[in-house]
C-alpha cells in the first residue's frame, strides 16, 4: 500500500502530530534544570571568584575575632597592669615586648604558676597591646559598618526621589550634590571633626551617648554630611534608567504614587548596585577614622582604634617599631580584603558584567 504523500494545501488536521509522547520522548524533549534565582545565581559566581571568596572569609575571621577573642583573653585593653590600689607603680610592666613578663609574673612563674603571656608586648602605659588591637579592630570595623549604612540610607533617599522625580527636584539635589563635591574632602572632614566634638561632649554628658563617645558621634554626622554624594549619584543614574520601563509605566497607570513605586518597584530593582556599593564604602569609612583617629580626632581614649594604637607608636618608633607595623598590617589587611570582596560582589551581581 503506498503512503499518502502530504498535500502542503490542505485543511486536513494531521491526527499523528496528536499522538502522546512515549516515556523516552518526554525525558529526550524536556529537560529541566533545578530552578534558581538571581541572588542564588550571583553566590555560585561569587563562589567562583577565588580571590573574592578567600577575602571573604578573612573578613569573616578578623570581625569573629574581635568578637570572641576579648571573652577569653584574660586581660583588658584599659587595665594598666602593675597598677595597684595602695602600692607603687611597678614599672617593669610598661614597654614590655613581645612574650615578656613584668618582675611579679616572673615571681609567680618561677614558684610554678601559670602566666598568660603578652602576645604583643605592652604599650607605654603598661596595658597588654595584642587585647588593644583586637579592641581596635572591632572599633574600625563597627565604625565603618554603621558609616556605610549611613551613606547608603540617605544616598538612597536622595538619589532615589532626585532620579524619579526630575526636573526642579532633580536639579536643586544635583546643584548640593555639587556643591559638596567642590569642598576639599580631607579639610571639611577635619574641620567638622574638630567643631562636632566640642559641640557634643556637653551635650551628651548624662544620656546614653556618653559610653559611645562624642567622637564617634560627630564621626557619624561626618559621613552623615559629606559622603553620602557618591551613593546618590549612582542611584540616581539608576533610577533613571527604570523609570521609563513598562512596569513602572503600569504601575503609574494603575494610580500608585510616586514613593510607592520607588519603593516597590525601582529600588528593589537595583539593589544588586547598591550593596555592591555599600560594600566598597566600608573600607572608606575605616580608612578615614584610621586617620582622623590618627590625627586626635576619632574615638575617645582609652578606648583604641587601629590609627590611635598607629598614632601612640610614632612615640617610641624607633625603639618598638613593630608597634606601628601590627595596627598597620591590620588595617591594610581589612582594606584590601573588603576592596576585593567588593570588587567580587560587582563582578558576580551587576547584570549588565554577566549579561
Amino acid at each position: 500500500m503506498e503512503t499518502q504523500k502530504k498535500k502542503r494545501l490542505t485543511c486536513h488536521v494531521d491526527l499523528d502530530a496528536f499522538i502522546p509522547a512515549t516515556d523516552a520522548e518526554k525525558e529526550y524533549m524536556v529537560q529541566m534544570r533545578p530552578s534558581t534565582t538571581f541572588f542564588k545565581d550571583g553566590v555560585k559566581r561569587l563562589y567562583k571568584n577565588k580571590i573574592a571568596f578567600i577575602s571573604f572569609i578573612v573578613i569573616v575571621l578578623i570581625a569573629l575575632g574581635s568578637i570572641v577573642i576579648p571573652i577569653f583573653w584574660p586581660y583588658s585593653y584599659e587595665d594598666q597592669l602593675g597598677v595597684q590600689p595602695g602600692k607603687p607603680v611597678d614599672s617593669s610592666y610598661k614597654n614590655l615586648l613581645p612574650f615578656e613578663y613584668g618582675k611579679t609574673e616572673q615571681a609567680k612563674i618561677e614558684s610554678g604558676e601559670t602566666v598568660f603571656p603578652h602576645v604583643f608586648g605592652t604599650d607605654s602605659a603598661g596595658r597588654d597591646y595584642f587585647i588593644r588591637v583586637i579592641y581596635g579592630t572591632r572599633v574600625s570595623l563597627a565604625v565603618g559598618f554603621f558609616a556605610s549604612i549611613i551613606v547608603l540610607l540617605i544616598g538612597t533617599v536622595v538619589g532615589s526621589v532626585s532620579g524619579y522625580f526630575g526636573g526642579k527636584v532633580d536639579m536643586i539635589i544635583m546643584r548640593i550634590v555639587d556643591i559638596i563635591y567642590s569642598l576639599p574632602d580631607m579639610l571639611m572632614v577635619i574641620l567638622l571633626a574638630t567643631v562636632l566634638k566640642l559641640t557634643l561632649k556637653p551635650v551628651i554628658e548624662g544620656t546614653v551617648l556618653e559610653s559611645v563617645g562624642s567622637n564617634i558621634i560627630s564621626l557619624f554626622i561626618v559621613f552623615a554630611l559629606l559622603y553620602w554624594v557618591g551613593m546618590a549619584r549612582l542611584i540616581r543614574g539608576q533610577i533613571l534608567s527604570l523609570r521609563e520601563q513598562e512596569y513602572v509605566l503600569s504601575a503609574r497607570a494603575t494610580g500608585a504614587g510616586g514613593f510607592w513605586i520607588i519603593r516597590k518597584h525601582l529600588i528593589p530593582n537595583c539593589i544588586s548596585v547598591v550593596i555592591i556599593s555599600a560594600a566598597l564604602q566600608i573600607p572608606s569609612a575605616i580608612f578615614t577614622e584610621s586617620y582622623l583617629s590618627f590625627l586626635g580626632l576619632g574615638v575617645n581614649a582609652p578606648m583604641p582604634s587601629l590609627g590611635s594604637l598607629a598614632a601612640d607608636a610614632l612615640n617610641g618608633l624607633t625603639t618598638y617599631p613593630y608597634r606601628l607595623i601590627i595596627p598597620a598590617i591590620v588595617i591594610s589587611l581589612i582594606v584590601l580584603s573588603l576592596n576585593l570582596f567588593g570588587d567580587g560582589l560587582r563582578d558576580a551581581f551587576d547584570p549588565k558584567l554577566n549579561a
